[in-house]
């Protein structure tokens, strides 16, 4: 039975910007850090109830490969209030790409990106929400 979102991945060009934007900006924090070959190899950022955002810097040189992994979408990451969780963000830079909405689900939505593009979906999840009336007919 899968109960949450352990990690999610992230190839990185600057591990520096990258961990700005994630806990300086989202606010997460930094969890450890796994070194490989005496180099950093992966950098572990707690989100919270044992889920955790895992950072893999790659070389400049290396592509990212977003193009040919058709399989990344998007990370959503859940907020309790959408305008409160904006008005945080704001003073540290993040924004949305446009204003939150009510997406097709019933719930609130608002998009960001990134340093390095990868798209991160903010939800508020409302009451009779698609999400809410699923987890009632399997729970």
């Amino acid at each position: 039975m899968i109960t949450g979102i352990g990690h999610v991945a992230f190839r990185v060009r600057d591990i520096g910007k990258a961990r700005a934007f994630y806990c300086d900006g989202l606010g997460l924090r930094h969890a450890f850090d796994m070194e490989r070959e005496g180099k950093l190899w992966i950098c572990f950022l707690y989100v919270g109830n044992h889920q955790y955002l895992e950072l893999f810097p790659v070389a400049a040189a290396q592509p990212l490969d977003q193009a040919a992994r058709p399989t990344y979408a998007h990370l959503q990451l859940t907020v309790d209030d959408m305008d409160r969780t904006l008005a945080e963000l704001a003073p540290r830079g993040i924004a949305p790409a446009s204003p939150p909405r009510t997406g097709a689900d019933g719930n609130v939505q608002a998009w960001l990106t990134d340093p390095d593009g990868n798209r991160i979906e903010l939800m508020q999840m409302l009451p009779g929400c698609l999400h809410e009336q699923a987890e009632a007919r399997l729970g």
